[in-house]
């Protein structure tokens, strides 16, 4: 069995998120259970895109200091941070978050997850092999801070796909093109969180983000800590507080097909009452992800699956979205003479990275007609 440890929470004052994340480690079993004083620890947290705290698109930085804190006054000395953002540079996004004067005022080295090696696991049985960022390879043990979110491809963005950042720069793009369906695409992030084993996983979820996550949704009050050594109990748990179907989740469907992590008839929940985590007005996407049931029209699937589309009026023709689409002959383009961004949905994959780096919320995700038709 695996524990998720569940701590109420209802603000960022530091001093509270300490206690409270103090809690929960000790509720599972204490700091020292999972990383060993002698080793190199890199806090992963999430740090998806340049973005202030309010936004909820990154860890909040109250929760890294807290974790930081911890570590520290446990006589931890090796202790580094950082995270392959989507968008901008790792320190950049650090900056913009919050997390950087942390780590200054800590001392906490700030690590580059531009450059990576390539990293064999034999025993996965879909992925197995992975682009990973140096910083991650050098270090013993890594502890997740991942972000409560929503997220169009996935249906949530947790525990598991905070790991996803341990992929060194372009090469997450490559990922999306190689595993470009949701269902592929979950089955490497299980064989990714199989290769990197994080110690120990916190989701920071007193703010999560609903609706058209994971860059640009709205910040949504969940006001609470989890905290366990298993991602994917930790992502069941998520799931389950805004009754969302586990079977519209691949990565727990395939996790459970293999026999990884841990069942959720199996999940010990410790700390605060689950009861009062319910929020079932979640906005989540309540659909299974791909085609799913619909097999036998995957002829259509270019007509079945939601697609990203443009609020034009809300668009600032920044074009980060068609820098961010990882197809070498792209999907989306800037049209210099109507001045507008246009989609090729022939080639669109679905992957959504466009949606996820829009940094004006003018990506929105549509059902097409024969969607609503053959769900129905």
């Amino acid at each position: 069995m695996s524990k998720v440890a569940l701590v109420y929470l209802d603000n960022y004052e530091i001093e509270n998120v300490y206690n409270a994340l103090k809690k929960g480690i000790d509720l599972v079993g204490g700091i020292e259970k999972f990383v060993n004083k002698d080793e190199k620890i890199l806090i992963k947290p999430n740090l998806l895109k340049p973005r202030s705290p309010e936004y909820a698109v990154t860890t909040h930085p109250s929760v890294f200091e807290a974790m930081v804190k911890i570590l520290k006054e446990n006589d931890y000395k090796n202790i580094s941070y950082g995270d392959s953002p989507g968008k901008g540079s790792t320190i950049s996004v650090a900056k913009e978050s919050g997390l950087y004067d942390i780590g200054e005022k800590y001392n906490i080295e700030l690590k580059d997850f531009s450059q990576g090696n390539t990293v064999h696991n034999p025993e996965n049985d879909f992925a197995k092999q992975f682009e990973i960022a140096n910083a991650v390879t050098e270090s013993d043990s890594i502890i997740s801070i991942s972000k409560m979110k929503t997220h169009q491809l996935t249906r949530i963005t947790g525990a598991i796909k905070n790991i996803f950042g341990c992929v060194n720069g372009f090469n997450k793009g490559a990922s999306h093109v190689k595993f470009s369906d949701g269902e592929s695409f979950s089955k490497m992030l299980i064989d990714l969180v199989k290769t990197i084993k994080p110690k120990l996983n916190i989701m920071d979820g007193v703010v999560a983000m609903e609706g058209n996550g994971p860059g640009s949704g709205t910040p949504t009050k969940m006001n609470v800590l989890l905290i366990s050594e298993d991602p994917i109990a930790i992502d069941i748990i998520f799931a389950k507080m805004v009754n969302l179907d586990r079977n519209y989740l691949p990565f727990i469907e395939y996790a459970r097909k293999i026999n990884y992590g841990t069942k959720e008839e199996d999940i010990e929940i410790v700390g605060d009452d689950f009861e009062k985590f319910i929020n079932n007005d979640f906005d989540v996407v309540r659909e299974p992800v791909g085609i799913g049931k619909f097999d036998k029209y995957k002829k259509f699937r270019r007509f079945i699956l939601k697609k990203p589309y443009i609020v034009q009026k809300k668009c600032i023709r920044c074009k980060i979205c068609v820098n961010a689409c990882p197809l070498p002959d792209k999907a989306i383009s800037f049209n210099e003479k109507e001045n507008r961004i246009s989609y090729d949905y022939s080639k669109c994959i679905r992957c959504y990275c466009c949606q996820e780096m829009c940094q004006s919320k003018a990506i929105e995700v549509k059902t097409p007609i024969l969607n609503k038709i053959l769900i129905r």
